[in-house]
């Protein structure tokens, strides 16, 4: 075959080592463990706790796991996509400090914020390089510190976030593997019920924004779910019945770890089988762009070349969409 494809050649993945479990949270806010596990599947979250650390330091370590485990050689990578809704700081760019710590010398590097689908639209922003021909090494890293952005007095949102990150190195392939179709969408209706205030141009940080807490995330959860639910099970569904695809010929589901019953939704929809869909969020929480990498490094060694692979993310904005992607290699 003639056709430039994206493929995904490499994965790495780190989360912190700091465990904030149900348990721990119980002492924090109102809440416990059942309540926690029955409604999001979550049993705890890891935190990065040391100070002057941020998203980038999660970044650098998936990146350098991914450049281990793949034995790349990073001044061979021509760009660094950072996904994230947690940069270090408003101005400079995080990947391009990323990109510089790893080696990448040669790589041009920016941010991409599409909140919980950033990886997933930044897998198709890879694919789009890749397939002009332009560039051969596309690294794509899904990193947030969103321990960072949380209000830990408020269970609403305390309870499902943690921090985390995961990479993928795209290449182009011959064998019509890798990236094969994309239904991305958003609706600026979204806009109220996910989001952060203040610090923006349109509400500038200041001793009053500081006092209201108007720098941590606000969800209004049941809005979401709702809209979360639709949103991801209608995607996944459009791109199989686009592909002519049934529940026998999808290897695994990768989707956004935001909430367990998401999920199973998502599934349900889709008609595929438990055992092909692949869940951490139990251990993670919501990594916000880190789950779908993280997802893919977790569970690696399950894929065979040739698997198909539907992946499925919701986020604020609102953001969305579902990617139809051929597992390009063995682990070795």
């Amino acid at each position: 075959m003639n056709k430039i494809t994206a493929a995904i050649t490499a994965v790495g993945g780190y989360v912190p080592d700091f465990v904030l479990s149900n348990k721990v949270l119980e002492t924090m806010v109102d809440t416990n463990d059942e309540w926690i596990t029955s409604r999001t599947g979550i049993k705890e979250r890891r935190i990065l706790k040391e100070p002057g650390k941020g998203t980038s330091y999660l970044a650098i370590q998936a990146a350098k796991d991914l450049i281990s485990r793949g034995n790349i050689n990073p001044a061979e990578i021509d760009m660094v996509l950072l996904a994230t809704t947690t940069p270090d700081m408003p101005v400079a760019a995080t990947a391009v400090f990323v990109a510089t710590q790893i080696g990448a010398v040669n790589a041009f590097a920016y941010d991409l914020q599409a909140a919980c689908s950033s990886f997933l639209y930044g897998m198709s922003t890879a694919a789009a390089y890749i397939e002009t021909g332009r560039y051969k090494k596309v690294l794509v890293i899904g990193a947030d510190k969103m321990s960072s952005i949380i209000d830990y007095t408020d269970r609403a949102t305390c309870i499902i976030f943690g921090d985390g990150a995961g990479a993928a190195l795209f290449e182009p392939n011959h064998e019509g593997l890798g990236l094969i179709d994309e239904f991305l969408r958003s609706d600026g209706i979204g806009r109220e019920y996910l989001k952060i205030d203040a610090g923006g141009s349109l509400l500038p940080a200041s001793k009053e924004t500081v006092e209201n807490g108007q720098h941590y995330v606000f969800q209004d959860g049941k809005t979401v779910f709702k809209y979360a639910v639709t949103g991801m099970a209608d995607v996944s569904e459009k791109i199989m019945e686009r592909n002519n695809l049934s529940k026998d010929d999808v290897d695994w589901l990768i989707a956004h770890q935001a909430n367990k019953r998401i999920i199973d939704a998502t599934a349900q929809r889709m008609d595929v089988d438990e055992e092909k869909v692949l869940v951490n969020i139990e251990r993670y929480g919501n990594t916000t762009s880190g789950t779908l990498p993280l997802l893919l490094s977790d569970f690696e060694h399950k894929f065979k070349k040739g698997d198909t692979l539907i992946f499925a993310a919701f986020g604020g904005g609102f953001t969305w969409g579902s990617i139809y992607l051929k597992w390009a290699y063995d682990k070795k």
